[in-house]
């Protein structure tokens, strides 16, 4: 009965340090880990500052999933396949979830990545183009419109003022008699040695070398600029996965990551909205 009742002592010794190394591993644990879909060119470098500097004390894990297209980060947020993602604007996130039906929720504009008209032709400006110039423009409606705003801004072109999301075939008046090349956004820089200009989105432009404030013969605006990026999540989502959710959303309006962004790119090539 001794050995017996010796034995029952070691395994219940046993069960207490299991439960104290579980007890450890459950706080170790206590980060609700959410998956986010990135643009390789800033949004990825700004969750992984955030990943290595302050989730944890947020009581986050954040794991990164980069996208190169604009399409599949909104698919694999409505299909939950992803937690939240961080890629686009406001004007971009309306138009998607206005045709697609999505139940997207977003948070405030965490930074902007300036539009730029680039060429690799020497123009000096825009009034150097020549008559019947070409234009790589991407193809999605709510960035070919704020391209067509940027031209018209330059005073090349004007677009028809009750079109809601002008496109190319919605111009009012184009006395250069410009054509038009539209390709996926990732695509336009490619063009750019076959074009006389081309209208690059900043991330894109970023990911391919070029600086706006160096290299664009133009830019656009930066005061109460609507295309602020944003993250986004799925409403009907995992009511935990969305509260971690909105921790990230805290943290990429804190500062640190101001500051990160503001040294990490100190020409202007992404701007904290705030």
């Amino acid at each position: 009965m001794k050995k017996i009742t010796r034995v029952f002592a070691l395994l219940a010794a046993g069960a207490l340090a299991l439960s104290g190394c579980s007890s450890n591993n459950s706080s170790d644990g206590d980060e609700t880990k959410i998956v986010v879909g990135a643009s390789p060119v800033p949004h990825k470098g700004i969750l992984e500052y955030i990943q290595k500097n302050l989730a944890k004390e947020a009581g986050i894990t954040i794991e990164i999933k980069e996208y190169q297209d604009y399409v599949q980060p909104n698919v694999a947020l409505s299909n939950k396949e992803i937690d939240a993602n961080f890629f686009q604007h406001i004007p971009y996130f309306d138009e998607e979830v206005k045709t697609k039906n999505y139940t997207f929720e977003h948070g405030e504009g965490v930074h902007l990545e300036p539009y730029g008209i680039y060429t690799q032709k020497g123009y000096a400006d825009l009034n150097a183009l020549p008559e019947g110039a070409t234009v790589g423009i991407t193809n999605d409606p709510s960035n070919q419109g704020r391209a067509l705003a940027l031209l018209e801004d330059a005073g090349i072109l004007t677009v028809k003022k009750d079109v809601e999301s002008p496109t190319i075939h919605d111009l009012e008046s184009n006395p250069k008699n410009l054509k038009f090349t539209e390709a996926e956004a990732p695509a336009v820089p490619q063009i750019l040695p076959d074009v006389d200009i081309a209208i690059i989105n900043g991330n894109y432009a970023l990911q391919n070398n070029l600086v706006p404030s160096k290299d664009a013969i133009y830019t656009e605006k930066t005061t109460n600029n609507p295309y602020v990026n944003i993250l986004a999540w799925n409403k009907e989502a995992d009511a935990k996965k969305i509260e971690a959710v909105k921790k990230l959303e805290e943290l990429l309006h804190s500062d640190k990551v101001k500051k990160y962004i503001e040294e990490t790119y100190p020409n202007g090539e992404v701007i904290p909205a705030s």
